[in-house]
């Protein structure tokens, strides 16, 4: 594991700094998803459970009790059991939790009935976000419960619960150096992944089978999965923004549009290019990909700590329209149009979301109303993109079913900003080039 336990540990005393005094919080580990019958998903932490444990098994809990004499951190686990372990793999046990995840404590998670309610008891705050996971919210206000009901024997339920996002959320928005690094390792597998791509497809392929060369690349290089269901979208298909169905022949004269990225230790990347299926671009496909590509360089340019979140996204809209008013794909004043948000009938997207543990990471876009200030350490995604749809006859029918988006991940510095997944190329004749090379 690239994150090491003292990093795990220091997250927690850093959370634990922000509580208030004589408080708990409680996080819930993700549960086992069934995929159909008796067969289950391949499981995948929670990602807040796994920021402040690294923790890997369900069926878990973890406290952390800020001021415990006997430990701050609490872990409930299940035990080791050499029958289950042959069926379903090795545990940790309580033994495992405190020796290799660093618990103070550990109790099995069959137990949890009986203690966790003597820890929450006497709790002024409890730090949970409830609405999350059904099951575990009716336990915990079941435990809850039951302390306020032994209020006259002198039982101190607590007085209020607050959510433990506000705080940890917050945590997560801001890299650190070892999460940037691992970052970086999931750009460079992806940019390889999309370089095998472009050197793959040929007309006359199914679009499943170019997403097969994503699938091979992740795994090959140790990411075990893709961040996000991978959208590969031939022609018009690249018009469709969540396009995940990848089942269409790629045609001759056509572009591809592919969204990608792998998981890398819980942490994910998230890349995609536009390229043509035959290696060239024809002319249409070139005026529209170079001015996307023109905004996004400008959106990169100004992705530092001197913008707010926002601004990028403003320079895209401008660069974009005012693209489409020398195409003619829009008419009218560049700043009216803006205005109209006119541009909204071939770019109807946001220009980038936070990155990190989830593909649309955590984090708040503002703060007091205003626009987040960017700051080093924050990672980005820059995705700019044009969608003429195939059946838009107010354009002229050169321009239909043409989807382009260009998409990469942007780590904020203190001077400016490092492109972690700039290993694929993106320049129309880098492309051709390499294309032209298989």
């Amino acid at each position: 594991m690239s994150i090491r336990l003292q990093e795990f540990q220091q997250r927690r005393a850093e959370l634990m700094a922000q509580m208030e005094p004589n408080s708990i919080a409680i996080l819930a580990a993700a549960p086992e998803r069934t995929r159909n019958r008796d067969v289950e998903h391949p499981y995948r932490q929670d990602s807040d459970f796994w920021y402040l444990s690294g923790f890997p098994e369900p069926e878990a809990v973890m406290v952390l009790l800020p001021g415990r004499e006997h430990g701050e951190y609490v872990l409930f686990c299940r035990e080791r059991d050499r029958a289950r372990e042959i069926w379903d793999g090795y545990r940790a046990g309580q033994e495992g939790a405190v020796a290799d995840y660093g618990a103070d404590d550990a109790f099995p998670i069959n137990d949890i009935d009986d203690i966790l309610p003597g820890l929450v008891e006497g709790r002024n705050r409890v730090y949970y976000d409830l609405g999350r996971d059904a099951d575990f919210d009716r336990r915990l206000m079941g435990w809850v419960n039951a302390i306020r009901a032994r209020v006259r024997t002198g039982a101190q339920p607590p007085g209020e619960f607050v959510a433990l996002s506000h705080l940890l959320h917050d945590m997560r928005l801001f890299k650190s150096p070892a999460e940037a690094d691992l970052m970086r390792r999931a750009g460079a597998i992806s940019a390889g992944a999309h370089v095998r791509a472009m050197k793959a497809v040929r007309p006359g392929m199914y679009e499943y089978q170019l997403e097969a060369e994503y699938l091979h690349e992740f795994m090959i290089h140790g990411a075990r999965s893709p961040a996000y269901p991978s959208i590969v979208g031939g022609g018009a298909n690249g018009c469709v923004l969540h396009y995940i169905e990848n089942s269409a022949e790629l045609k001759d004269g056509d572009l591809v549009l592919i969204d990608a990225g792998c998981e890398l230790e819980n942490y994910a990347s998230d890349i995609t290019r536009t390229f043509p299926v035959n290696g060239t671009f024809s002319a249409e496909q070139r005026a529209l990909y170079e001015l996307v590509l023109r905004s996004q360089y400008a959106a990169i340019e100004a992705t530092h700590p001197d913008n707010h979140w926002n601004v990028p996204h403003e320079i895209v809209v401008r660069v974009l329209t005012e693209g489409l008013v020398e195409l003619g794909l829009l008419k009218g004043e560049v700043d009216d149009l803006i205005e109209e948000m006119a541009y909204q009938r071939f770019f109807m997207h946001r220009t980038g979301h936070w990155l990190g543990l989830d593909v649309h990471d955590v984090g708040d876009y503002r703060v007091g109303g205003e626009w987040r200030q960017l700051e080093p350490g924050m990672t980005l995604t820059v995705e700019p993109g044009l969608y003429i749809a195939p059946d838009d006859d107010t354009v002229e029918e050169r321009w239909r079913g043409i989807g382009i988006r260009i998409e990469d991940d942007v780590l904020v510095t203190k001077d400016g900003c490092e492109v972690l997944t700039g290993d694929v190329p993106k320049d129309i004749d880098d492309i051709e080039a390499l294309m032209r090379e298989s």
